[in-house]
């Protein structure tokens, strides 16, 4: 494989799906791997890589040493493929599809592997995109990005620091969503990750000054959800801040439970938003009736107060870097929920519930 500076000199051969299980299930590996390292420290793909023969001196010992590089790539391009997508099943996918079409390329045609493979992972998100708009199956408003939900005492292992990376919240991707697949594209692969508007150019098949206005129109979209309050803080969140904002949240759910509405008034903002995603199967009438949004202190106190659960148990968790809690009804988990705490009250709370809905996820603060 040749690999020099740049980002990639010639675009990716489009391959069906195969049956090759990937470098990581080949190993009995989970699907998602084991993480390999994000992008450099600016941020950015970083200069060429240096070459290496294959080792073993035959095609296996070839494709281990491919299915090897393919692994030093895949925590940072599961980082792309959430930004582009808010899944980690459909994330998963996007970077297993670059190795399917990786393994049945000429990989000593490659000048740089990282490049070649954002490329092909930015090109199959762009079609997830697509193709999600185009069916519509639910209202933008009833699905949420899969959360990362970390324990509030410890550090988020390699791959949820690679997809936390750039503080990237769930505020930013809710805006995310409302950009169109071009877009959101330009945005997340250049003002992200840094990738040249002459490369991002060919996967939105516009030109060059095209696609950097679609950047630029992506960008003030996030800008003016900054500035309305509806992306992330950019203020470091401090212990004492984190402690604050606990205390807050556990009022919330004391008086939530003890059926006290004027104390659910006390900690919920004026313009408090609640936002429900309970996916997609088929669920009971009173549960679906919880899904969508929510606005205003009276309307998401009188919906705690309906769906409160004294037999609930709440595990603290960070989610997306946020105050949150992982809910458990009898030891199984029923409900994650994010909590945006501002000026000693609540201003956003983001919940998931539904076991279709919570089995893709990764929740650490249930292990032991």
């Amino acid at each position: 494989m040749r690999e020099r500076d740049g980002h990639h000199a010639e675009q990716p051969a489009e391959h069906p799906h195969g049956a090759d299980p990937g470098p990581a299930a080949a190993r009995g590996e989970a699907a998602a791997g084991a993480g390999g390292p994000g992008p450099d420290e600016a941020g950015h793909h970083g200069a060429g890589e240096t070459a290496e023969p294959g080792a073993g001196g035959g095609p296996a010992g070839d494709r281990d040493w491919l299915a090897g590089r393919f692994e030093e790539h895949r925590g940072y391009l599961r980082s792309v493929a959430y930004r582009m997508l808010g899944s980690f099943t459909e994330a998963d996918d996007a970077v297993q599809e670059a190795w399917l079409r990786l393994a049945r390329s000429d990989a000593d045609s490659i000048d740089n592997l990282r490049g070649w493979l954002t490329t092909v992972v930015g090109r199959v998100c762009l079609n997830a995109l697509r193709s999600r708009a185009a069916r519509r199956e639910e209202p933008v408003d009833d699905r949420l990005p899969d959360p990362v939900v970390t324990r509030p005492d410890e550090a988020p292992g390699p791959e949820q620091e690679a997809v936390l990376a750039d503080s990237v919240g769930l505020a930013l991707l809710l805006v995310l969503d409302t950009l169109t697949p071009p877009e959101r594209l330009a945005f997340v692969l250049h003002d992200l990750f840094g990738v040249a508007f002459d490369e991002i150019a060919p996967m939105v098949g516009r030109s060059v000054d095209a696609s950097r206005q679609l950047a630029s129109r992506a960008r003030r979209r996030v800008r003016g959800a900054a500035a309305a309050g509806a992306a992330d803080a950019t203020e470091p969140v401090t212990g004492v801040d984190r402690a604050r904002q606990r205390a807050v949240v556990e009022a919330f759910f004391a008086a939530a439970r003890g059926g006290d509405f004027e104390g659910l008034l006390a900690v919920l903002d004026p313009d408090v938003v609640l936002r429900a995603d309970i996916g997609t199967l088929a669920t009971p009438a009173g549960v679906a009736a919880a899904a969508g949004v929510r606005r205003g202190a009276h309307q998401v106190a009188r919906n705690a107060l309906m769906f409160a659960n004294p037999a609930s148990v709440l595990h603290p968790a960070l989610v997306n870097g946020t105050t949150g809690v992982v809910v458990t009804v009898d030891g199984r988990p029923a409900a994650v929920m994010a909590f945006t705490v501002t000026g000693g009250r609540i201003t956003e709370i983001d919940a998931w519930s539904g076991q279709d809905r919570l089995r893709h996820l990764d929740l650490p603060v249930l292990g032991d």
